[in-house]
Formats: structure tokens, sequence, C-alpha cells
């Protein structure tokens, strides 16, 4: 289980007028942008001793995304836009805003509004009160369908008994970094990324802070079983070496069994007269052994191909077009 969260360090001293960046990944969102900068501007109206950016990462969308965007950021100084050439993933989405971000404190939410932007101004809070990392929990999955909150029990416990990093269970890259944390993971290079196993392995002080996780304002998921799978795949072999490990008892228990085996059709070839030939036990024993490799195999492979992807060092992403940024790209 996650270790409970760290006291907040006394006396720690926070700029008077903090830059608060908000990334938000948007994939084919034109239904809820209006909605999402204008709670984005009534949270920022709401907190007027911080100052706010607002960084859209826009991952490849088909529809009016761009353009909506484009809009937003001709009117609104805050509002900084990324286009991603095409469509690179969510998670390299967000770490594209982590790279061009300026804030003292940032903040990954979804802009579907799954995350609240209300809750931000508690997550202000308690980073003023010393905390470096503070995480949404999902104190509600009741928007979630039956089959999504049961994987992502398994999901978490899973990961949580490979991993040697906890990853708090019901959160998602809802949360608040300070800069501290930031420029950490500025450094982390990896291209199949984990950010919410990231920041647990980063360290520093965090808390969490429950919410109700309300239905989604508009559009449908972008997580489909395939994406999630492949998802928590990272996730798993990402801060774990427990399935190689695996691979190893896998065939310690093949091999076991195979001197069983061979001890059993010795003793019976020499100590009895019933020796049937057939070829029964034999697919049995070629079947499993075979399946046996097969897994090993393909863990092996898995983690092989992530060597292979990390060695190309191939740019995480392409962007076509930036938007609210100077011309340096500050």
């Amino acid at each position: 289980m996650p270790a409970a969260p760290a006291p907040a360090r006394p006396g720690v001293q926070r700029p008077e007028q903090p830059l608060i960046s908000i990334i938000l990944p948007c994939l084919d969102e034109e239904a809820v942008l209006a909605e999402t900068l204008a709670r984005l501007g009534r949270l920022a109206a709401g907190q007027p001793d911080c100052r706010f950016e607002f960084v859209f990462v826009d991952d490849g969308s088909r529809d009016r995304t761009p353009e909506i965007l484009r809009e937003a950021a001709a009117r609104d100084p805050r509002v900084r836009v990324l286009r991603f050439a095409r469509n690179f993933g969510q998670q390299i989405a967000v770490s594209a805003g982590i790279e061009v971000a300026k804030g003292d404190a940032v903040v990954l939410m979804d802009a579907d509004l799954q995350d609240p932007p209300e809750v931000v101004a508690q997550m202000i809070d308690r980073w003023r009160q010393g905390f470096d990392v503070v995480y949404g929990t999902r104190a509600s999955r009741r928007a979630d369908s039956l089959m999504k909150r049961a994987t992502a029990r398994l999901f978490y416990s899973t990961i949580n008994r490979l991993s040697e990093v906890p990853i708090p269970a019901d959160t998602g890259d809802f949360r608040l970094m300070g800069r501290p944390v930031v420029d950490v993971l500025r450094q982390m290079p990896e291209r199949h990324r984990f950010i919410r196993g990231m920041v647990s392995w980063v360290g520093f002080r965090q808390t969490s802070i429950p919410y109700d996780r309300p239905e989604r304002f508009a559009g449908v998921t972008k997580y489909p079983l395939r994406k999630m799978l492949r998802f928590a795949a990272d996730g798993i072999l990402s801060f774990s070496i427990k399935p190689l490990q695996l691979s190893i008892a896998l065939g310690l228990i093949a091999a076991t069994l195979a001197l069983f085996g061979i001890a059993y059709a010795l003793f019976m070839r020499i100590f009895t007269s019933v020796w049937v030939e057939g070829w029964t036990a034999l697919m049995i024993a070629v079947l499993f052994m075979g399946g046996v490799q097969l897994i090993c195999l393909g863990i092996m492979g898995e983690y092989i191909g992530r060597i292979y992807s990390e060695v190309k060092r191939r740019p995480l992403y392409v962007v076509a077009e930036r938007m609210g940024f100077d011309e340096t790209g500050e």
C-alpha cells in the first residue's frame, strides 16, 4: 500500500504572486472547449494573487479544436497552444506541455472537464502549505462504467505488487507539481511514458485531495480497451523488471515438471511392465513447454522493443504550430 502523505514543511516560501501553468491535452474536444475556457477563466478570477497560463496541446485533432484554440489564443494572452503534426498520444502531449510550461507550479488536467478546474484552487492552497505534489484522488467513480472500475482496481493492485514505486490508487494525471518536480521530470527522456508513475518515482512531499469525478461534459472517451491495455503495459513494464523474473520462475517450474516426468517415465519403463505407447503425454509436454517458452519470449520481446525505441533517439513529438508564444518560443 502507498505510504501516508508526508506532512507539509513549515515555513516553505512560495512566490507572492506565483505563475500557475495548467496543461490540457486535447483530442477532438470541440464540443467542450468553450465551457473549459470559461471555467478556467472563472478559476483565474477567483485567484487574484496568482498569475495563470493555459497550455493546450492539440494531439492531432481532426475536428474544429485547432480553430477554437487559435481564436482563444488570439483573444486571451494567457492561452498557449501547441499543435502536433499528428496524434502522438496523451502521455506525450502532457510531456510536451511540461516542456514549455513556465509556471512556479504546473497543473495537469484533462480538457473534457472530468478533472474539475475548481479543485485546482484547493491544490494551490496545499502547494502554498509546502507540498511539492498535490494529486487528485477519485472519491467516487460513478461516471465510469462497471468494467472500467473493475479494470482500474485490477491495474492498481497489479502495478503496486510489481513496482518498487507505490502509485496511489484511483488517481489519474490530475495533479499540481511544484517547479522542482517539473525540472526533474524534464530530465527524464524515456519514450514509453507513464506520468503518474514518474511523479511517484521523483518523490518530494506529496499529498492528495479527494474529489468526485463528474461525467464527461461532452464527447466520448479517447481510451478504448486497446489503448487502456497498452497504457497498463507501459505502466507495469516501465517501473518493474518482475515480469522478467516471472519468466525465470515459469522456466524453473517447467523444468521441475519435466524432471518429474522423466523420472516417472524411467520408473515405469524399468520397474513395471506397464508401458503404453502413445502421443497424449508427449503432446501435453510439448504444448506446455511451448507455451512457457512463448510467454517468456513475449515478455523479453516487450523489453527489447522498448530498448529499440529508446536507442533510436527520435523526437518525442513533432510540433506543427505554436500559438500564444513569443517569437523565441518562450
